[in-house]
């Protein structure tokens, strides 16, 4: 009997001791796969993510209907690999996912859909993170009208610069082009072919990655006139548009000898309605001066400058109003000079300003994301809104666009059948302004049958080939500017 009892204190300690092993188990397996299963799936020599990452195909990004991206089956280690079947064409918008080199532009913020490992492609995220089960990737439906993208790469036709343009009543981006542009599938695979392709886009002069339409800020010479304008007129500097200005022409920048000149003619005491339609920097730059710093720098704010939060959903580079600056110094930022830069993005912000009663949609890029099957996971929603300008400054600076391309300098805007503003620019840089200048046009549009404009662009041409005479707003950018502005109205 005493040997029995001991047998069974035996076995009870085992069995004892057995529990406290599994539960021990049990223990750090909830704390391997739970609480630290991040830390491991971060860990560089950690391929078993890497892996799981590349052994589905990845949900595509759609212009439309089209799928502007797909993946390709390798049957290697990392299997799937990003192709794009117009890579060049969209590369502004879709950047690349590289397995050696991440992912860029939507590509990178849209990610988690992509890939499949965004929760809200679960009906059940909770038990898909338990079971570390990957959802089939999502797609991305972008808001880019074919045509008008079609229209602005055609148009740049491999020279450096970009075009953007936007839907003014919602901020929809319908075309963002940057030339010269490149091919992101050569950077989708592993192997050395891809780090050869790296190399050299990188080495490139002409800089074939960089975003030019968003990530790229240019002085946006005559262009800038239109922020002038607004605030000359909100501040009631600028009450008669056809009134003398009483101008000179050279005009010598305050508190200095040096003289600002136009290169167009008739600009002495021009009135604020010849002198935005021959683009007389004269005019401008004294009129900057009269508004003064603080409401010239408000109303850029407004516009969109010196904003550093703006995304599309990828960052925008920060346009730039100085705002620390002499009566001289000013005189230039009044003529997009000096300090001031803006991405072509920026400046269709502006147009579309104009065309929009004087408010500013924040523009977007993603129309809405949906699972593989199609189900809508996101959509943009309802963007938020500021009025850059009182609306009846917008009506008259609406007014005179319209007269720049029916009469000025941009009548290689002009579109039979439809009403189409505009406005020229020239922009100088470089060491005391060697360089060849910088061709801008600003423009929107609004077929003869829509009720409100429909498209609102920027161009800028930065070809460094051409000779200083043979490069304007009004011939190289505007007739860009017009195919997009069709494009749209057409389509």
């Amino acid at each position: 009997m005493t040997r029995h009892l001991r047998m069974t204190r035996y076995i009870r300690h085992a069995a004892g001791f057995c529990a406290l092993l599994l539960v021990a188990l049990l223990v750090n397996a909830t704390r391997i796969q739970v609480f630290q299963a991040r830390s491991y799936d971060d860990n560089p020599a950690n391929r078993r993510t890497a892996i799981a990452r590349y052994g589905q195909p990845r949900g595509d990004i759609l212009v439309g209907d089209d799928r502007v991206t797909g993946s390709k089956d390798t049957d290697g280690r990392l299997r799937y690999e990003r192709t794009y079947p117009k890579g060049p064409l969209y590369a502004p918008v879709t950047g690349f996912a590289s397995q050696v080199y991440g992912t860029t532009f939507l590509e990178h913020t849209e990610d988690g859909i992509l890939s499949g490992t965004d929760p809200m492609l679960s009906a059940f995220p909770l038990w898909n993170g338990l079971t570390r089960r990957q959802n089939p990737g999502g797609n991305v439906v972008t808001t880019i009208d074919e045509a008008a993208q079609r229209a602005a790469y055609e148009g740049l036709a491999g020279r450096r610069g970009a075009v953007a343009a936007v839907e003014p009543s919602s901020g929809r981006i319908l075309a963002l082009v940057s030339s010269p542009s490149y091919d992101p599938q050569a950077l989708s695979g592993n192997d050395a072919a891809v780090e050869r392709s790296w190399a050299r886009l990188n080495a490139d002069p002409d800089k074939p990655m960089l975003n030019r339409a968003v990530r790229q800020t240019y002085p946006p010479g005559s262009t800038f006139k239109v922020v002038t304008l607004a605030a000359a007129l909100d501040a009631g500097v600028v009450t008669d548009v056809d009134k003398a200005t009483d101008s000179p022409d050279p005009y010598t920048l305050p508190g200095t000898t040096t003289s600002l000149t136009n290169e167009a003619t008739g600009c002495v005491d021009a009135p604020v309605r010849s002198a935005f339609m021959w683009s007389c920097n004269t005019v401008f730059a004294r009129l900057g001066v009269r508004v003064g710093v603080a409401d010239m720098a408000a109303t850029a704010a407004r516009f969109g400058f010196n904003d550093t939060g703006l995304g599309i959903p990828y960052s925008v580079a920060e346009s730039t109003f100085d705002v620390s600056v002499d009566k001289a110094q000013l005189a230039l930022s009044s003529i997009g000079q000096y300090n001031t830069r803006a991405t072509p993005l920026q400046m269709a912000m502006v147009s579309a300003a104009v065309a929009n009663g004087g408010q500013i949609r924040s523009p977007y890029l993603v129309e809405r994301t949906t699972r593989s099957g199609g189900a809508t996971v996101g959509t943009a929603g309802a963007r938020p809104v500021r009025q850059a300008m009182h609306p009846a400054t917008a009506v008259r600076l609406k007014e005179l666009m319209e007269e720049v391309v029916t009469e000025g300098t941009g009548t290689n805007a002009a579109i039979p059948g439809a009403t189409v503003g505009g406005k020229t620019g020239t922009a100088q840089h470089g060491v005391d302004n060697s360089g060849t200048p910088y061709a801008w046009f600003i423009s929107w549009a609004q077929g003869e049958r829509d009720l409100e404009p429909k498209v609102a662009v920027a161009v800028v041409v930065e070809d460094a080939e051409a000779d200083r005479g043979e490069i304007s707003g009004g011939g190289d950018a505007a007739p860009i500017a017009r195919a997009v502005m069709e494009a749209v109205l057409k389509h």
